[in-house]
């Protein structure tokens, strides 16, 4: 082969991989890093206010949730019932299984006086008169308070329910676990640097923060806070230390509270200094592989052109393999016509000698004798011999038959054993077990017969040459199924247990004078003529299968009528 064109295509190519790439790969980098910097800087911002609002609604759920257990309580008994202690005891046991939030609980009059308590506080018989949560509760029904030290001189907050009866209004009030609410504020992670807390509209932390700051004290970052009805508000701001920090603030549902989310700026957009590392990275990589491509995209294409050269070379050899195949069809379709006049003949001489020992039985001249009995079954071996010979040959000629397509009803249920049983003999001395599966009110199929038998024959005999390849003479198992299927269609399955086909070979196995076969063996003509069949019958053909597993092609044909 001429090398010099190649050396002058080799120099093309690498001038053109070396200057064309060059100025749009530059372009692509700045433009690339552009509008990555801005979806780094959009998507912190977005997952910033997705965290506050998903921290947010776990808040007021869990405010929300505590409520509903007070309310609860206040829906299924009554004053006197709650007014026992051991009731009141019980019913708060019965609360803490719910939640282990609570603390304490108590009823308190409409006066303020704290009747019944269960807690590890001394508070009954206080006056709460003129608390706020108290006068907050008899004014709104219900009350969520903030940290306050109140008679226990120890930070706390409330829930209070009010119910109103027809005798008499009372309360009932439930002290929240600090620590547990801290918890559940405070579980946010985002990078090494962020935090969440609550502060009051005040400014009074709500909860403490991990990076300093105790409960009700007053917030040193307090921040201007978004209106109640302006959902998230994102501002970036410096600390004490003039530390830049992105803070992200919204106010929850069940409490004016504001929940605080706040991250250092360098943290929370690291990724663009990495990514600032990453694009110098690339641009010296993405030169040096310009380059590198140059050389072995050369070597590529010279390596493909001498293998196309090589499979037109395999592929002629193929088609005249092919040609011969085609000639043996038909040589065989000759021989099995000429076998079978011989074969009417025998079975006409046969039919005759039967005539004749029946007359002469009848007149007496041939006596019962074991000799004559076993005659008798030497004829009936040789009529059912004749017959097996008769109808291998005529399916040989139905096979070997080249004719216009002449499509007809088809009942699969009498059709499949037919074409199985040119192949039985083949299939047990492999030792195959052959299944048929047709559900009795499988409908007919509008097909050539010829065209249907030679695709049955052709995966058959594929499934049985998988078989014996991986099981040899035993084991193997070989199914045809056929039923109705979705849409006025018919589903015919063969599948078998054989070695199965690799995943890189099953996306080709229909394309033509594709084939895992040994050279001699097959032609690679055989599926791509099935799948060309059954597409012009207007069917569809598929295959799945799994090395070492097995096979199974599915065919969907229309229907008769349909």
């Amino acid at each position: 082969m001429n090398q010099s064109p190649y050396a002058k295509m080799k120099r093309i190519i690498f001038l053109i991989m070396i200057l064309v790439p060059a100025v749009p790969f530059f372009i692509t980098i700045g433009i690339g890093y552009h509008y990555f910097t801005s979806s780094i800087e959009s998507s912190t911002l977005a997952t910033m206010t997705r965290i506050m609002a998903d921290h947010r609604r776990m808040i007021d759920s869990f405010l929300a949730e505590r409520k509903a257990d007070l309310e609860f309580i206040l829906n299924t008994q009554n004053f006197e019932e709650l007014s026992d202690s051991q009731k009141l005891y019980d019913t708060f046991l019965q609360l803490q299984k719910e939640s282990s939030a609570f603390v304490d609980m108590g009823l308190f009059s409409e006066e303020g006086i704290h009747l019944v308590y269960y807690g590890p506080y001394r508070l009954t018989g206080r006056d709460y008169g003129k608390e706020e949560w108290f006068l907050q509760v008899m004014k709104d029904g219900s009350y969520i308070s903030d940290i306050f030290l109140g008679f226990r001189r120890v930070p706390h907050f409330v829930i209070a329910l009010k119910k109103t009866e027809p005798e008499r209004s009372w309360i009932l009030r439930a002290t929240i676990d600090t620590y547990i609410f801290n918890d559940v504020v405070k579980s946010v992670r985002i990078g090494k640097t962020g935090e969440a807390y609550i502060v009051n509209s005040e400014g009074y932390l709500q909860t403490d923060r991990r990076s300093g700051g105790n409960l009700m004290d007053r917030d040193s970052e307090y921040i201007d806070h978004p209106a109640s009805d302006s959902g998230t508000k994102i501002t970036i701001k410096k600390d004490g230390s003039g530390e830049e920090y992105l803070y992200a603030t919204t106010w929850l549902t069940n409490k004016p509270w504001l929940l605080v989310v706040r991250q250092q700026k360098a943290d929370a957009f690291k990724a663009l200094r990495s990514a600032s590392y990453a694009i110098l990275l690339i641009i010296v990589l993405g030169g040096c592989l310009i380059v590198g491509v140059a050389f072995y995209l050369t070597e590529w294409i010279v390596r493909r052109m001498e293998k196309m050269e090589r499979d037109r070379e395999q592929l002629s050899g193929q088609l005249i393999r092919a040609t011969r195949l085609a000639e043996l069809g038909e040589m065989a379709a000759g021989f099995a016509h000429e076998i079978n006049n011989p074969l009417q003949i025998m079975k006409s001489e046969q039919t005759l000698i039967e005539t004749i020992f029946s007359d002469l039985k009848q007149k007496g001249e041939l006596k019962e004798s074991e000799d004559l009995k076993d005659v008798e079954d030497s004829m009936s071996q040789i009529k059912l011999q004749i017959d097996r010979c008769a109808k291998i040959t005529q399916a040989i000629l139905r096979f070997g038959r080249q004719s216009d397509s002449a499509p007809k009803d088809i009942d699969l249920s009498v059709f499949i054993p037919d074409v199985l049983a040119m192949v039985e003999k083949k299939a047990a001395v492999q030792g195959i077990k052959l299944e048929r599966d047709i559900l009795p009110h499988t409908p007919l199929i509008h097909a050539d017969p010829s065209q249907l038998q030679q695709v049955f024959i052709n995966l058959v005999n594929n499934a049985i040459d998988a078989i014996a390849d991986r099981h040899g003479s035993e084991g193997g198992e070989l199914s045809v199924q056929a039923r109705p299927a979705t849409n006025g269609r018919v589903m015919i399955a063969i599948a078998d247990n054989g070695i199965g086909i690799s995943p890189e070979n099953l996306k080709r196995v229909f394309a033509p004078f594709f084939t895992t076969k040994p050279v001699g063996k097959g032609t690679g003509l055989g599926l791509s003529v099935c799948y060309g069949i059954v597409d012009g019958m207007g069917g569809t053909m598929e295959v799945t299968s799994r090395k070492g597993v097995g096979t199974t092609f599915t065919i969907h044909l229309p229907a008769a009528g349909t």
